[in-house]
């Protein structure tokens, strides 16, 4: 049995810059990533499953008011929070995504409900809704997703044709210039070696026609395979749909034989970049590699393994 495992997580990506953050901010955030890196690495020690870690690390982040997914997700053009997210381990391939779901306290948990009790891949809507109250999912009143925060980003541009990518804290124009993408995430690989990966969003503020992001697409957002990688992206989801960024990882692994870190490098740096996708990703291997790239300004990540831990905001 290898006894390397390894935790990665994410709290998403875009303009993170230090001029814009006070130190109360920055402390808070760290706080966050540091609470959800130890939660989902205990279960790691204590000689858990990936697929549970990756899951405890999300939790912890969907609770947290400051990221956008769960208690913190933003609001939609009808005022609400829809949400999205998925799973995915890479033994058997398993996974469950949900979408547009409202009132679901922890995403990720009506995801691993649909991998582990349904006979599907991915819910949507008030489908996925029927389903958390058949699996006895923990509900919360609108109230509990509420954050002044984010109804101040959604009143700034309610009433255009705008959308926010996300954390952005000052009027309209500033949200399609300062872009950034809120999305929580946490990759994995236990001491079986197994790996897995979660993701979950709120999506984009001022979202309408029912859109969908990246995040619960099994292959652009969230992709687990025990023989290339575990990958957990944040972006601008239409980009990371349209180059299929997770899989892509995988595939450059398989089939040219690349690292992780190189496979993610060419994806994140080249291929995103060369149809204008902004944002990052995480990835962990079986040998308990990791890599977090980025082609923004910043990327709220961390990870831990082998004694050695690491938190950070913005490029270094």
């Amino acid at each position: 049995m290898d006894k390397k495992f390894a935790l990665a997580i994410h709290g998403g990506a875009g303009t993170i810059l230090k001029a814009e953050m006070t130190p109360a901010l920055e402390t808070a955030y760290t706080q966050g990533l540091r609470e959800a890196l130890h939660g989902g690495y205990a279960v790691l020690q204590q000689g858990g499953s990936s697929i549970d870690a990756v899951s405890a690390a999300v939790i912890l982040l969907e609770d947290n008011i400051l990221f956008n997914a769960g208690r913190g997700a933003v609001f939609t053009k009808k005022g609400l929070h829809e949400m999205d997210a998925a799973i995915m381990e890479g033994e058997y391939l398993s996974a469950g995504a949900v979408t547009g779901v409202r009132n679901v306290r922890n995403p990720i948990t009506l995801a691993t409900a649909v991998m582990r009790n349904s006979d599907h891949v991915f819910l949507s809507g008030e489908g996925a809704n029927d389903f958390a109250a058949q699996q006895g999912i923990k509900l919360e009143p609108d109230e509990y997703f509420f954050s002044q925060f984010r109804y101040d980003q959604w009143i700034a541009i309610r009433d255009s044709d705008a959308y926010a990518l996300d954390h952005s804290n000052d009027e309209g124009e500033r949200f399609m210039k300062d872009k950034k993408f809120g999305t929580v995430g946490a990759v994995a690989c236990d001491m079986f070696g197994n790996i897995a990966a979660a993701t979950s969003t709120g999506g984009m503020t001022n979202k309408k026609y029912g859109r969908v992001g990246d995040t619960p697409i099994i292959g652009s957002g969230t992709y687990a395979n025990n023989n290339t990688c575990a990958i957990s992206c944040t972006g601008h989801g239409e980009l990371f749909i349209r180059a299929v960024a997770a899989y892509d990882v995988s595939c450059l692994m398989e089939y040219k034989g690349l690292s992780l870190h190189d496979a993610m490098q060419i994806v994140v740096q080249e291929k995103l970049v060369k149809i204008g996708g902004e944002g990052g990703m995480i990835g962990v291997d079986a040998q308990g590699n990791i890599a977090m790239l980025f082609n923004s300004a910043g990327m709220y990540r961390a990870a831990k393994n082998d004694g050695s831990e690491a938190i950070a905001i913005y490029e270094e």
